[in-house]
């Protein structure tokens, strides 16, 4: 097995340089003025121009040629010897002329300069305030509901922990990309949109890939700490990782130095993406995962804390009750020849009592007899009473 590389064990450093690096990017754009919004994201004309390789305009000629327009923007499109440019002029308030306006401008100062002849308008475009805002929100609304997609598909294959730190993973890279395309001042025009959308894809591919070979890997290893279930995951599919991120920068690095304009610039923000999509499902994604993991587990705990003085008290209250319970029935069994010695002795008191009574009653019926003479007694008749049986006679009896 190879060895394992101990990647957690800078996950706070790579937390701390991914947001110095955003927050950086961010202030450098604040203090360059803002993003460089092309015709996509902002009314306005953009013109396309060529100059005759007869004389010679480079790129600040032409830029003082058209200082008399309001904060026009123009870059190179390809190679400077052909000097060949792009012309933007954002358009304050609402003009249904603007582009007209603004190309007879253009065509009338490079003329001036460079001669009448020498200046060919290529092509012009115009956006107007209401398509650009429109284009604007259906941008940010393509790239919010990409990633509920990816949230909602990572979730559905794996669990919720892992879905989370997928997501943090992919908010990061497009988060990166921003800063760095504002603090280098490229223009944001579709092309920017589609390389964030693409670079979004990308970078859950590679996130899905090693929390794979993770839940694999865990089921593999359960004795194993989670930590090292995690590192070992990484490094296994760290060779997988770094060949797919190389041939895709070698195929985007062609069409970067061939390629010219919104094309380039596509190009240039892939490549960036790729390499912060490859730092991210590395150094991000998987430390996200281990400490969701860990918090999960410290809420499990507590939750199993505040149940057991419960039941702890149950069990107290259930033992005395058990005590009582088992005292009451000795004492019960232990009463029970007591109260039946009671019993016999009282029922031979009241046998006792009834004896001397019916004694007595035979004693005085007796001496009556005798005063007055005899009585006859017919054949067959009962005696008015029973005759009187000894002591010992009635417990052999009753025996």
């Amino acid at each position: 097995m190879k060895q394992v590389i101990p990647f957690l064990r800078y996950r706070y450093i790579a937390f701390a340089a991914s947001i110095l690096a955003i927050v950086a990017g961010f202030a450098l754009t604040y203090v360059r003025g803002g993003f460089n919004l092309g015709l996509d994201f902002q009314a306005g004309v953009r013109i396309q121009v060529k100059i005759d390789s007869s004389v010679n305009a480079p790129i600040d000629v032409v830029r003082s040629a058209l200082g008399g327009l309001e904060n026009p923007q123009i870059q190179t499109i390809g190679n400077p010897a052909n000097q060949e440019y792009a012309i933007k002029v954002k358009q304050v308030g609402e003009s249904k002329t603007f582009s007209t306006e603004v190309e007879g401008k253009v065509r009338s100062a490079l003329g001036q300069r460079f001669g009448e002849g020498k200046v060919q308008i290529l092509q012009t475009e115009y956006v107007g305030p209401r398509f650009s805002a429109d284009l604007a929100t259906q941008a940010l609304f393509l790239t919010l509901f990409a990633l509920l997609l990816i949230m909602l598909y990572a979730w559905f294959r794996f669990k919720l922990a892992y879905a989370l730190a997928a997501i943090a993973a992919t908010i990061h890279d497009p988060l990166f990309m921003i800063g760095f395309i504002g603090a280098t001042q490229m223009e944001v025009s579709t092309a920017t949109v589609a390389a964030v959308l693409t670079i979004i894809g990308y970078s859950i591919n590679d996130t899905i890939v090693v929390f794979d070979r993770i839940r694999e890997n865990a089921r593999l290893m359960r004795e194993t700490p989670f930590p090292l279930v995690i590192e070992t995951s990484i490094t296994q599919s760290l060779s997988r990782t770094i060949i797919t991120s190389l041939t895709t920068i070698i195929a985007i690095l062609a069409v970067y130095i061939f390629g010219s304009g919104d094309v380039q610039n596509f190009a240039q923000n892939v490549i960036v993406g790729i390499v912060v999509g490859t730092y991210s499902s590395i150094f991000i994604a998987s430390p996200v995962l281990l400490e969701l993991k860990n918090l999960g587990e410290k809420w499990r705990q507590r939750r199993e804390l505040g149940k057991a003085p419960a039941k702890k008290e149950a069990k107290q209250e259930a033992i005395p009750q058990a005590k009582v319970s088992g005292e009451m029935k000795k004492a019960q069994e232990a009463a029970e020849p007591i109260l039946a010695k009671e019993s016999e002795s009282a029922a031979d008191a009241a046998l006792g009592s009834s004896d001397s009574a019916l004694g007595t009653a035979q004693e005085g019926g007796a001496a009556s007899q005798a005063t007055p003479g005899p009585i006859p007694v017919t054949t067959g008749s009962k005696l008015a009473f029973t005759p009187r049986l000894s002591r010992e006679k009635r417990k052999r009896k009753k025996r």
